[in-house]
């Protein structure tokens, strides 16, 4: 059966219809979507890049040594007496044959005076012994002497001609210690402080030590490469004697870092089986003395420029899981990293052969850290400023020309 309801059910309040109307719209905007305005495209990052160019590169192996007096002598008392004189003042540089000390010399005068005394009263029995060889030889040949008795001064002379020498070796002996008792310096050097003052006995049964000298002209700096690096030097390096040169950083900013030039004259013959390095020496010159016995430096030794390479600063170099790597500009103008193989590296610059990195290629110097691949650069080349070139004139790394 057909149900009516009444009208009056479906007859919505007049509030309730303009809440529909108002709603309605409102709904029926639901599914658009305002789209955000577009994001402006970020500026290129100013860098510096320096041109790759393949090319021969002076290699310097660099070490930590320490320096050494080219001859360092002990002074020692070779004769006992007291201490009379001292010549020097403490830390003098002297020169050799220099007087030093004095011990008192009155018993090694006296030695000597006899020693020549017995030497006149040996020469004057010497001379009578002679004289009767010569006489008796005359009255042996005609028969009014025994041959015996020729023979027995002629033994008598040879042994006071025996006594002579042995004179004479005595008085070299005296004549020795008597120089003893003054010291002199046997090398040219810098002279420590005295170790015995005047008035002590010296060299009562033992060599008593009076002070010591160092050489410190030529000096030396010790230093001690792997046996790696020995075998490289060993095998690439373009001149029989090795240039090298020694740096001074001193911590002080009001003193420049000094550098002076010199040579390897020494290599080992064995290897620290406890370090597996080589000991190696440096010599160079110390006109001015400026430069002690003791000093830490640093050591750069010059193998070769004969090998053509490719070299970056090694600030530039970054590191991660697949290896070691430099940023590029490619030629749409965006950063790229490029993977690179070492063969060499120094605190100057990295060297590696063309592999990855090509010549003319542009290697991003500066704005390291803000770098990503596909990053917009805007390029300046600052290879003349800042490229290999610039480094080896700024670091005084051509051994041809050392002080340009």
């Amino acid at each position: 059966m057909l149900k009516i309801f009444p009208r009056s059910l479906f007859v919505l309040p007049a509030s309730a219809c303009l809440l529909f109307l108002v709603v309605l719209p409102a709904l029926t905007g639901c599914g658009e979507q305002k789209k955000p305005p577009a994001a402006k495209e970020a500026p290129p990052l100013p860098v510096e890049v320096v041109t790759i160019e393949n090319k021969n590169i002076p290699i310097w192996m660099p070490y930590t040594g320490k320096t050494k007096a080219s001859s360092s002598q002990e002074v020692r008392a070779r004769v006992s007496g007291i201490l009379e004189e001292i010549y020097y003042e403490d830390g003098e540089h002297i020169k050799k044959g220099q007087k030093l000390f004095k011990i008192e010399q009155t018993d090694y005068i006296a030695e000597l005076e006899l020693q020549k005394a017995k030497k006149f009263r040996d020469l004057a029995a010497l001379k009578l012994a002679q004289a009767d060889v010569k006489r008796y030889e005359k009255l042996a040949k005609e028969g009014l002497a025994p041959q015996a008795t020729l023979e027995s001064y002629q033994a008598q002379a040879e042994a006071y001609a025996a006594d002579i020498k042995y004179d004479n070796a005595k008085i070299q002996q005296a004549e020795l210690m008597l120089s003893y008792t003054i010291v002199r310096a046997p090398i040219d050097g810098q002279v420590s402080r005295r170790l015995v003052d005047i008035g002590n006995l010296v060299g009562k049964n033992e060599s008593t030590l009076l002070t010591t000298i160092n050489q410190v002209d030529p000096l030396y700096a010790y230093f001690a490469p792997s046996e790696e690096d020995f075998q490289r030097m060993d095998k690439f390096h373009s001149s029989e004697v090795m240039k090298a040169y020694i740096d001074l950083n001193y911590q002080s900013k009001s003193l420049k870092t000094r550098r002076i030039f010199g040579s390897v004259t020494f290599s080992d013959n064995t290897v620290d089986p406890s370090t597996s390095t080589i000991s190696m020496r440096v010599e160079f010159s110390n006109k001015d003395k400026a430069i002690f016995p003791g000093t830490f430096v640093y050591v750069n030794i010059f193998v070769t420029d004969k090998i053509p390479l490719i070299g970056v600063p090694p600030q530039v170099v970054f590191e991660d899981q697949q290896g070691r790597f430099v940023y590029i500009v490619d030629t749409k103008s965006t950063a790229q990293r490029v993977y690179i193989k070492p063969v060499y590296e120094n605190r100057f610059f990295i060297l590696m052969k063309l592999d990855t990195l090509k010549e003319g290629d542009k290697v991003i110097i500066n704005g390291l850290m803000r770098l990503k691949p596909d990053l917009k650069v805007s390029p300046t080349d600052v290879t003349d400023s800042k490229g290999i070139e610039a480094i080896i004139n700024t670091n005084n790394l051509d051994p041809l020309n050392p002080q340009k």
